[in-house]
């Protein structure tokens, strides 16, 4: 069963929230938990899962209902989605939706032109087009200003060669936002968005990673060679690239703390089922002043955690989610996260090095959350940059 184990009721949600979920949850495990394992063994989902997930309307739900979508500016139906799946144990396979949803939809919606809008939307809604998008390479991490895949103005379009890692949808990606020099004099001026489709030519996808966790996520590297980009496939216009990436890396962010925040509870509610039902000794192992100490400051920090987690999802919903507070959520949450999966796992004994117990997988599944959509590292730079005035 799948439960917050909350006794202070989040506020932020209505009845017509609560019946969504009750849609999401019914989704998940009918169609992603009982294929989850195979697609952890195949390293990538059926796309046929993301195409229903798009005719049951939880593709896009932000997306102008002129192109098929919900019309909903609500970032508290991406938070259920991402909530759910944690919650499910199958974060693998429900990334290809969160990613799509919470990361990469933001561009399409903001940075359309008409033309585009017509020619993308629709798909983005029905899941006919999985998304993702590329800034990391092989030669640089957070600094995104050094990057070298480059775009030359040939034509009505644009020659790029460079290559991209750790995309996430890499190999299932029908759309891919890549950031992209257009001109090599400037750093951050000089950077565009281009769209890649795929069977472009000269465009290429290598190896499906092989990842600690999140196995069935698909996680590429991404090559251009002479790759020609109509210039229709600007998104955002030409050198606007950075800005746009900034402008969009809070929701990210968010996104991010949200997944930390719901599965540490997830782990969290694992744990006390475990427990409650374990004997060592002769006794439940929750009869342990230990273990209930351990318990009570790990749901301390979770109800906490939602607080803060829930007052910056309304932030975003009305316009005023910061850097800087996104950069605390998704720090905090993150590192919350890894404190609260070690801690449960410890719990477990030797039963939570086992794969078939979720806490197991969850620990793999949670390392790389302090490190991609920007390090604790970075984020830990933005506050104090912003606290220092420098």
């Amino acid at each position: 069963m799948r439960q917050y184990g909350q006794d202070m009721r989040r506020i932020i949600f209505d009845e017509e929230h609560d019946m969504f979920r009750e849609s999401v949850r019914s989704f998940i495990d009918k169609e992603i938990v009982p294929n989850h394992e195979k697609w952890e063994q195949n390293g990538k989902v059926d796309k046929e899962m993301f195409q229903k997930a798009g005719s049951h309307g939880f593709l896009g739900t932000a997306i102008p209902e002129l192109y098929g979508g919900g019309g909903v500016q609500d970032f508290r139906y991406n938070s259920i989605i991402n909530e759910e799946v944690q919650l499910a144990g199958v974060v693998g396979s429900g990334m290809c939706i969160t990613l799509h949803n919470d990361v990469c939809l933001p561009y399409f919606i903001n940075y359309c032109n008409e033309e585009q809008a017509e020619r993308w939307m629709p798909g983005l809604v029905n899941g006919n087009l999985m998304t993702a998008i590329a800034m990391t390479e092989p030669a640089i991490g957070s600094d995104l200003a050094s990057m070298g895949t480059s775009a030359v103005r040939e034509g009505n379009g644009y020659v790029v060669n460079g290559s991209k890692t750790f995309i996430t949808n890499g190999i299932n990606s029908d759309l891919i936002i890549t950031a992209v020099k257009t001109d090599p004099s400037e750093k951050h001026k000089g950077m565009s968005l281009l769209v890649v489709e795929e069977g472009m030519e000269g465009f290429e996808r290598g190896r499906n990673l092989d990842k600690l966790g999140m196995k069935s996520q698909d996680t590429a590297e991404l090559f251009f060679n002479d790759l020609y980009v109509p210039e229709e496939n600007v998104l955002g216009g030409e050198g606007s690239g950075f800005l746009n990436l900034v402008n969009n890396l809070p929701q990210e962010r968010l996104s991010i703390a949200i997944t930390g925040t719901a599965s540490a509870q997830a782990a969290f509610n694992w744990t006390v089922e475990y427990v409650t039902e374990r004997e060592a000794f002769g006794q439940k192992i929750s009869s342990f002043q230990n273990t209930r100490f351990e318990l009570a400051e790990m749901k301390t920090e979770l109800d906490m955690a939602w607080v803060f987690v829930d007052r910056q999802i309304q932030a975003l919903n009305e316009g005023e989610l910061t850097a800087e507070d996104a950069a605390e959520a998704k720090w905090w949450c993150t590192e919350m996260q890894l404190r609260t999966i070690t801690r449960c796992l410890q719990l477990f004994g030797g039963y939570g090095f086992m794969n078939e117990y979720p806490i197991a997988r969850a620990y793999a599944d949670a390392r790389v959350q302090t490190i991609y959509g920007g390090t604790t590292e970075i984020m830990k730079e933005i506050i104090g940059r912003k606290i220092t005035g420098r």
